[in-house]
């Protein structure tokens, strides 16, 4: 997936994926505080011990391989004086997800939302506020776009789907079925498709989901509707 961005007053923010969980560049976010010293900006947040504990729970709570001995180590030198931490160091040391290092040309340190949140409070807590703001309007232009295309894909289904039925009374019914057997031949070939895509039947699907409303077609993913829609068998 391409990077996004946002504009935060005055500050283009980048976003990347990873996992599908949102990253926000920590890089970007310190440039507007200074744009000239972005990395001094980042390692002077990360050496204090209120971040070191926040960083380190929070992978704690995420990370089942973080390494807590490293962390702990890091937890009784920040504040000091001496202390200095950058996050590739941190990266490297603890085995922390929360925070990535990109290269090229749109590299730059990235966090979790989570983390970039905090790192946005640090250096303003207007500035964060209104990254809340923009980041959460992006979410949900991105939802409303997938809801648009849910509903078309729904749409060329049911189209795709009267085709299909078509085709099948045309093929594959003799004319002395009675009703019963009639629909028995629907349900097969229908089946044949949804144990092709969702290695299930209509039937196993209900269930495993007694409570869920609507069928196995109805929580396929856009990519699965469209398979169908592509190949008129939905």
């Amino acid at each position: 997936m391409k990077n996004q961005k946002i504009e935060v007053k005055g500050t283009e923010i980048t976003i990347t994926v990873r996992g599908e969980k949102d990253y926000i560049s920590l890089t970007d976010i310190a440039r507007h505080r200074d744009a000239e010293r972005s990395d001094y900006i980042l390692q002077n947040w990360l050496r204090n011990r209120s971040t070191i504990e926040f960083i380190g729970l929070w992978e704690q709570l995420h990370n089942p391989n973080f390494n807590s001995i490293e962390f702990d180590g890091f937890k009784n030198l920040a504040g000091s004086n001496s202390f200095s931490l950058t996050p590739k160091r941190w990266i490297e040391s603890t085995n922390a997800v929360g925070i990535i290092s990109k290269t090229g040309r749109y590299g730059g340190t990235f966090a979790h939302k989570d983390i970039a949140f905090e790192f946005a409070s640090w250096i303003s807590p207007e500035f964060k506020l209104y990254l809340i703001i923009e980041f959460q309007r992006l979410k949900d232009e991105e939802n409303s776009r997938l809801q648009l295309e849910w509903n078309l894909q729904r749409t060329l289904a049911k189209i795709n789907y009267r085709i299909h039925t078509d085709a099948i009374k045309e093929n594959l019914i003799p004319a002395e079925l009675s009703k019963s057997q009639i629909s028995n031949v629907y349900a097969t070939e229908a089946d044949l498709l949804n144990v092709a895509l969702f290695g299930k039947t209509a039937k196993q699907w209900r269930d495993e989901n007694p409570h869920s409303d609507g069928n196995i077609r109805d929580f396929a993913t856009t990519r699965a509707t469209g398979y169908f829609v592509e190949y008129g068998k939905y």
